[in-house]
This record gives C-alpha cells, structure tokens and sequence, in this order.
C-alpha cells in the first residue's frame, strides 16, 4: 500500500481488510490499487480520481455518503477545502469460508 501514512489498517481477516484514510486538502496520494470496496464518508470532501487509463473522475461526499467500487488503480487528490476522512472495506477472496471471516483481527 502507498501513502501509508494516510491508512490505518483497522481491521483485517481472510474476508475483507478495514481501513481508515485520512488527508488534507491539497494531498495527492501515489497510484495504487485496491480490490472491490465499500468506502463510508466520515466527513464531507471532495477529491479527483485519476484511473490507470488516464480517466479523471470529480467525486463530492457528504459524512454519512457510502460508495460501492470494483477493482481500480488510481490516484487520488484532495481538491476541497476539507480533510478526507473515510473507512473503507476492502473484500477479499470471495471464496473464503465463513468460519475464517468470523475470526476477529483487529489491529488496534
């Protein structure tokens, strides 16, 4: 993982890796991938995506807005005037079974 001073691995087992992401308006992060994931908005910001492909993508969240993302390779920037402040979850190999995925691996 990039930017490692920006995540927080919170949790993480077989099934899914939790993070918390935190910047600061003007941040840009290095590109990086990410499986498919579930990103929950802790405060409001806005950020630029930009795809492996080139694609740039303008993206505004509310605290409380959640997204759903397949795999992507990306960079990211702050643009607003805000600190982003989000916890993803990551998913894992779909084929996990569900006793692995019990197992509770917080890191705190």
């Amino acid at each position: 993982m990039t930017d490692g001073d920006k995540y927080k691995v919170i949790l993480e087992n077989e099934c899914v890796r939790v993070l918390d992401y935190q910047d600061s308006p003007g941040e840009q992060t290095g590109q990086h991938s990410h499986p498919p994931f579930v990103l929950y908005a802790l405060s409001p910001f806005k950020r630029t995506i930009t795809l492996a492909d080139g694609k740039v993508l303008k993206r505004e969240f509310a605290a409380g807005d959640v997204l759903w993302s397949e795999a992507q390779t990306h960079t990211g920037k702050n643009v607003g005037e805000t600190p982003t402040h989000v916890v993803m979850v990551e998913l894992k190999d779909p084929g996990a079974s569900s006793q692995k995925c019990h197992r509770n691996e917080s890191l705190r």
